[in-house]
C-alpha cells in the first residue's frame, strides 16, 4: 500500500474511532445562544443562531396537547417541577413544531430562561457524558429528540430508559427530555410481534421494550386531521403571511394539493401554503 493510501486509510479510522467514541465533554457553554445541536464526534455542541419555528398560534388543531406542553414547559423554566414529555401520533400533525414553538413562547415572555439542545437518536449513547456536563450549568436546558424510534435489536433506548427515571443520580434538575414519535411504544409493530416469536419469555422481553414509553411523564397523542381542520390551517396561515387570495381558490387548492398527496396533515397544510406563496411571489419567513 502506497504512504497516501496508508495515511488515508489511517484517517478515516481515526475519524470512524472519534465517532464512536468522542472524547469527554469536560465543560458546556451555553453562552451567546438559546438553541444548539449537540455533535459529539463534534465535541460538544453547536449554537443555532436561528431557529426555523411557526409562531404558537399557528398551530391549529392542537390546542389541547398545545395548553399541557406550555404549561408544563413554564413551570420547567420557572425552576418548578416538571415532567418529560413524549408526543407520539400522526406524521405531520405538528409535534416536532409544537416542541420548537413552545420554546420559543417561553423565551418571548422570559427570554434567557430556557435552552432547546436537539439531540438526535444516534446519539443516544452519549446522553450520560452530556448530562453531567449540563448539570454543572446554571441554565435549564430542554433535550430536543425529534422522531424518536428504535428497532429489536437497538439498545440505545436502555440509556434513554435509565436516565428518563433510574439510576442512582437521575436526572439533573435543570434538564427536560421532549421527544416525539410516530409510534405510541416507540417500536414498530413487526418488531413486537418478532420479539414474542423469537423470545424464551417473550412477555417479559415486550414488557422491558415498550415500558420506555411509560416512563415519560407526559404522553400527548396527536391524530389525522378532518378536512375542516385542515382548512382552518391553511388560512390561518394565508391570513398570517399576507397571501391575496380568495378563499373560495384557496380553498379548492388546498384540497386538490391533499388529494395528490393521499392525505391530509399540518404538514401537508404547510407544503400547500409554500408553493401558493412561491407562487404569488411572497417571501415566508420563519423564526
Amino acid at each position: 500500500m502506497a504512504s497516501s493510501e496508508l495515511a488515508h486509510a489511517l484517517a478515516r479510522i481515526a475519524a470512524a474511532l472519534e465517532r464512536a467514541f468522542p472524547p469527554p465533554l469536560e465543560r458546556i457553554a451555553l453562552e451567546g445562544a438559546d438553541a444548539f445541536v449537540f455533535e459529539p464526534g463534534a465535541g460538544g455542541l453547536r449554537p443555532v443562531s436561528r431557529i426555523s419555528r411557526l409562531p404558537l398560534h399557528l398551530l391549529h388543531g392542537i390546542s389541547r396537547q398545545a395548553e399541557i406542553l406550555l404549561a408544563n414547559t413554564r413551570r420547567f423554566a420557572q425552576g418548578l417541577p416538571a415532567n418529560n414529555a413524549l408526543l407520539w401520533g400522526a406524521r405531520g400533525m405538528g409535534k416536532s413544531s409544537l416542541v420548537k414553538a413552545v420554546h420559543g413562547q417561553v423565551l418571548a415572555e422570559r427570554p434567557g430562561a430556557l435552552v432547546l439542545i436537539e439531540i438526535h437518536r444516534d446519539d443516544l449513547g452519549h446522553l450520560g457524558p452530556l448530562l453531567h456536563a449540563l448539570a454543572r450549568t446554571d441554565r435549564r436546558c430542554l433535550l430536543f429528540c425529534d422522531d424518536l424510534s428504535f428497532d429489536s435489536r437497538g439498545t440505545d433506548y436502555r440509556s434513554l430508559k435509565a436516565l428518563l427515571e433510574g439510576g442512582l443520580e437521575g436526572r439533573p434538575e435543570n434538564v427536560l427530555i421532549y421527544a416525539t414519535s410516530n409510534r405510541r411504544h416507540l417500536l414498530p409493530r413487526e418488531a413486537i410481534e418478532q420479539e414474542q416469536r423469537t423470545a424464551l419469555h417473550p412477555g417479559e422481553v415486550v414488557e422491558e421494550k415498550i415500558s420506555l414509553s411509560d416512563r415519560f411523564g407526559l404522553s400527548l397523542g396527536f391524530h389525522p386531521c378532518s378536512q375542516e381542520d385542515y382548512l382552518a390551517m391553511v388560512e390561518r396561515y394565508a391570513d398570517h403571511f399576507g397571501l391575496a387570495i380568495d378563499r373560495e381558490p384557496l380553498r379548492d387548492q388546498a384540497l386538490a394539493w391533499a388529494r395528490e398527496r393521499g392525505g391530509r396533515s399540518g404538514r401537508i397544510a404547510w407544503q400547500f401554503i409554500q408553493d401558493l406563496a412561491g407562487r404569488l411571489g411572497v417571501r415566508i419567513a420563519l423564526g
